[in-house]
């Protein structure tokens, strides 16, 4: 996928991976689209990169205004060519301890935002690019999820948050398969332990014993590495229907 001259959709896309992931397409050449709830910071990033990006207020889980981020992607030059949804929400509560029964209105909600929200994101953007004229390796699409290592080594108290990312997982392949009649990948990365702003809030210290429990870099991820691998993903037309951890090699212990 050629990336400059495409549009590009990023969903949650105003902070953390999603803003990395944002700077790193407008950088290679693309029209941004920023769909996010934060109409303050994703607002601002627009307008900080200026020609070729716009903020979509929306939320993943909502169709209409989902839709209306599509087609503004699919509205700019090139037609919505990438998609990368990065929006979710975590939780920590054990299945049964001293509070009782896991509250079951989190884990449906913790399901609706990560699993639900992924999928509606991935439907609505194949939906659109399905009708794009393909390059000329016959590809007319590319549609990443962000699922995490939590899928495969879920830890003590994340059994809502550890569904979700692992219903991601298991939509890939058949979502790939779905779609590779009309030429549009699919892809899911699942990141480890990543310096976003839900780790910004942890002592310094805290967050230097997270980076220290990995393999290798012993250190937290930076967004960066992971707007890096969205990138190859959109560029490398092999790529389709796997799922790739990019965790250093942390295999998370149970708690």
């Amino acid at each position: 996928m050629e990336i400059s001259g495409a549009s590009a959709l990023i969903a949650g896309g105003a902070s953390g991976l999603g803003e990395a992931t944002v700077r790193r397409l407008h950088g290679a050449g693309a029209s941004v689209v920023i769909a996010d709830l934060n109409a303050e910071r994703g607002g601002a990033l627009a307008e900080e990169l200026g020609e070729r990006a716009s903020f979509a207020e929306a939320n993943v889980m909502d169709p209409e205004p989902m839709q209306a981020a599509v087609e503004a992607a699919a509205a700019a030059d090139g037609g919505l060519r990438i998609s990368v949804c990065c929006a979710g929400i975590g939780w920590a509560q054990r299945t049964a301890g001293k509070q009782g029964a896991h509250d079951l209105e989190v884990f449906h909600n913790v399901i609706k935002v990560n699993l639900i929200g992924t999928f509606n994101v991935l439907r609505l953007a194949a939906s659109a690019m399905v009708d794009n004229e393909p390059d000329a390796g016959g590809e007319r699409g590319v549609c990443v999820n962000t699922a995490s290592i939590a899928a495969f080594d879920g830890q003590i108290g994340q059994v809502a948050y550890s569904a979700s990312k692992g219903g991601i997982v298991g939509l890939t392949l058949p979502a790939a398969r779905d779609l590779a009649g009309r030429g549009v990948r699919v892809v899911t990365i699942a990141p480890g332990t990543f310096d976003t702003p839900l780790l910004a809030a942890l002592p310094q210290d805290a967050r230097e014993e997270l980076g220290k429990a990995i393999p290798f870099p012993s250190r937290l991820g930076d967004p960066a590495e992971f707007a890096a691998l969205a990138e190859h993903i959109a560029e490398n037309p092999m790529l389709n229907g796997e799922t790739i951890r990019l965790d250093g090699a942390l295999r998370m212990p149970p708690r």
